[in-house]
C-alpha cells in the first residue's frame, strides 16, 4: 500500500468546524467508528467460518476471508483515496479499512492454522497454504486497487 494510503488509514482525527466538537470528542467518535467496523468485520468472519467448510484439513474459511478482505481494502483505499471518485471521511475510511477489514481478516488465525498443520506433520499442506495465501492476498489487493482506479477514471459523477 502506498505510504499516503497507509498514512490516511492511521490519520489522527482532525478538528471540525463544529463549535461542539472537541479533540477528545472527535477522537472518541473515531474510535467508535473503528470499533463498530471491527464488530461487523468479526461477525462477517465468524459467519464465513460457519458457511465455508474445511476440506481435507485445509483452512478454506481463513483463506477466503483474507483474500476477500485484501480485495476490499485495496478497492476501498483506492476508490476513497485522494484521487478517488468516492469521498470518504476519515471516520468512514477508518470504519472500513481499520475496523471492518481488521476484524474480518485473520492473520492470527492463518498463523495458528499454519503451525497446527506443521505440528500435525502436514508440512506440504502448510507450505501450500502459505504460498497460496500470500500470492492470492497480494493479487486481491492489486485487483481491488486496479478496479477502483478504473472506476476513478470514468467520466461523470
Amino acid at each position: 500500500m502506498p505510504s499516503d494510503e497507509a498514512d490516511a488509514m492511521m490519520t489522527a482525527p482532525s478538528k471540525t468546524n463544529s463549535s461542539r466538537s472537541t479533540p477528545a470528542r472527535t477522537t472518541a467518535i473515531l474510535y467508535a467508528c473503528v470499533a463498530a467496523g471491527g464488530v461487523l468485520g468479526s461477525l462477517a468472519r465468524y459467519i464465513a467460518a460457519l458457511l465455508i467448510p474445511v476440506v481435507s484439513g485445509f483452512p478454506w474459511p481463513t483463506l477466503f476471508v483474507n483474500i476477500t478482505g485484501s480485495f476490499i481494502i485495496g478497492f476501498y483505499a483506492t476508490l476513497s483515496g485522494p484521487d478517488g471518485r468516492l469521498f470518504a471521511s476519515t471516520r468512514q475510511r477508518q470504519f472500513v479499512m481499520t475496523g471492518f477489514c481488521g476484524g474480518y481478516t485473520t492473520f492470527s488465525s492463518f498463523s495458528l492454522e499454519t503451525v497446527r498443520l506443521l505440528r500435525a506433520g502436514e508440512a506440504r499442506t502448510a507450505l501450500l497454504y502459505i504460498g497460496i495465501s500470500v500470492v492470492t492476498w497480494l493479487v486481491a489487493v492489486w485487483l481491488g486497487h486496479t478496479l477502483a482506479a478504473r472506476l476513478n477514471r470514468l467520466k461523470g459523477s
